[in-house]
């Protein structure tokens, strides 16, 4: 009698390996719903001088057009998880892009400041949900094998916003008026609806998970009084010339107090479903990756507000010009990124995420070498440089944390990961603007130059000029020099905090030294991430 050898396990084939048309038709309803949230933050950071003029407002006032918008998403944001396994992600995913477009709708028809605001919140509320629901839907449609690859997808609303969201802005204010960088959302959203309704499978879900009452007391408005003291940084330090008022110190240490008192209910025994998994750290993975991202969105978001401050204020660059020479960011990204993806899913995140942070470190060590002449050449040559490094950085990272993961516990970590980026990246935003604040106040024809302006309304007419510096006790022939030396003092201001930019970068290598460096393993038990 003979023996039959059992079969061999088969390999994956390379077709099954690649991202197939399925999983590519669910990319493109996630990048839509993407680039929609992000793009917007951009597109309205350009009309806020429109907005003073629009509703004559201070600029602390239409302020609240950006700061209600991202208080709805910290509140939004911790129950994106437990929404998406109660009612379903697509559900859930068509109700944040309606709630998005009707915001925008109501934006575009506001007829008041506080109007305004009110409808920003409610597209805050949608725009909240679609990036942590677009990784559920999408890690869960590639399976573990492929995530790097489409957390590469993921990236492109959150390289494409932040830059051409200020061209795509100043464009439509220039052509139309400011009403347009609402409305714009509704044909896309529309579409995005249409789509996602085709495209998305129907929701199988069983509704058994109880909602968790007091954790959203704790951590929704915590997280939303810690961002607003820390949002209100550095307008604080810019008209009181200190940052820590009552008011940022109140709002900050309340919600800092409320997100400690939600972490011993988070890991309750007897808390089976927590508002937000913190039992989850308990993977490895997932903990050192969002070290390394908390780090990497406080140093590198938090810088990002410099490069177009630059070519702004130091360079005379109009918001639409600024944006135009961010462009080489992107691309640089955007050529690495597949890469990234691909070889992250073949050998694992911590060598692709080393090395795009040495290179982002470089191209941002060379921004601490600029002047108030230096060369476009040199300058858009370093943004390259750093797009390449993006590309390699940032969703790798990102792929580290969710890779690992179930299918129960993909809506939980996407919003554990969504949450500290946003707090992450506010933290950065206030750390560098108050730097760049105390640099510029260092500089006296800096100063000048500022009175200046405020005593001439901003007019550029010499005998307008000549009679305000008059009045500050300015000699009027010495007005060039005055302005070159300003321009040499804001220069040198910006290349200070580029180095502290780029040490912090560098700082980054420490964490993403304990990335996994070979391929993700499958993902664990959920009975052990839940910690039974």
């Amino acid at each position: 009698m003979t023996t039959q050898t059992p079969p061999l396990p088969k390999e994956p084939t390379p077709a099954a390996d690649r991202l197939d048309k399925r999983v590519l038709m669910i990319a493109g309803v996630v990048v839509l719903g993407g680039i929609m949230s992000i793009l917007d933050v951009t597109v309205v950071s350009v009309a806020l001088q429109t907005f003073q003029q629009e509703f004559d407002a201070t600029a602390a006032q239409v302020a609240w057009t950006m700061t209600g918008y991202t208080l709805a998403l910290a509140t939004v944001i911790p129950l994106t998880g437990w929404a998406a396994d109660r009612f379903g992600t697509k559900r859930l995913y068509l109700l944040a892009v309606l709630l998005f477009t009707l915001g925008s709708i109501l934006c575009a028809l506001a007829d008041s400041l506080s109007a305004l605001v009110a409808f920003r919140v409610v597209q805050g509320l949608g725009g909240g949900m679609l990036m942590p629901l677009g990784m559920t839907i999408l890690t869960r449609a590639a399976g573990p094998d492929r995530v790097g690859r489409v957390m590469a997808i993921m990236g492109i609303p959150m390289l494409l916003g932040p830059i051409f969201g200020p061209i795509l802005g100043g464009w439509l204010i220039d052509i139309a008026s400011w009403h347009w960088i609402f409305l714009i959302n509704v044909p896309i959203g529309a579409f995005a609806i249409g789509y996602a309704w085709l495209v998305l499978d129907k929701d199988d879900v069983e509704p058994s998970e109880t909602f968790d009452f007091v954790g959203m007391l704790l951590l929704s408005p915590g997280l939303a009084l810690f961002l607003y003291g820390v949002s209100s940084v550095p307008g604080a330090k810019e008209e009181q010339g200190t940052p820590w008022t009552g008011e940022v110190i109140g709002t900050m240490v309340v919600g800092i107090l409320l997100l400690i008192a939600f972490v011993p209910w988070a890991l309750r025994r007897a808390n089976i479903h927590p508002l937000v998994e913190l039992r989850l750290l308990k993977n490895r993975s997932m903990t050192v990756a969002l070290l390394t991202m908390s780090l990497f969105a406080i140093s590198f978001f938090g810088a990002s507000l410099l490069f177009p401050l630059y070519f702004q204020q130091v360079r005379g660059e109009d918001a639409l010009g600024a944006g135009l020479l961010l462009a080489p960011q992107g691309i640089g990204a955007m050529l690495t990124m597949p890469v990234a993806g691909f070889l992250v899913d073949k050998i694992g995140p911590g060598k692709i995420v080393m090395t795009g942070v040495a290179v982002i470190t470089l191209g941002m060590g060379l921004f601490t070498q600029i002047d108030a002449e230096t060369s476009y050449t040199y300058l858009l040559t370093a943004l390259f440089i750093m797009g390449l490094g993006m590309g390699a950085t940032m969703m790798p990272i990102m792929t580290a944390a969710l890779a690992t993961l179930t299918d129960h516990t993909i809506a939980r970590g996407s919003t554990l990961l969504n949450i500290q980026q946003q707090v992450a990246a506010s933290i950065g935003t206030a750390l560098f603007s108050v730097i760049l604040t105390d640099r510029l106040a260092d500089q006296p024809a800096v100063q000048q130059a500022r009175d200046l302006a405020e005593e001439t309304g901003g007019s550029q007419d010499p005998g307008v000029l000549a009679e305000a510096a008059a009045r500050l006790g300015i000699d009027p022939a010495g007005l060039e020099a005055l302005f070159a030396r300003a321009a040499d003092g804001m220069a040198d201001a910006f290349a200070t905090v580029f180095v502290v930019a780029t040490v912090l970068v560098g700082c980054c290598l420490v964490p993403a030294f304990f990335l996994p460096r070979r391929k993700l393993e499958k993902p664990v038990d959920p009975t052990v991430m839940a910690g039974h």
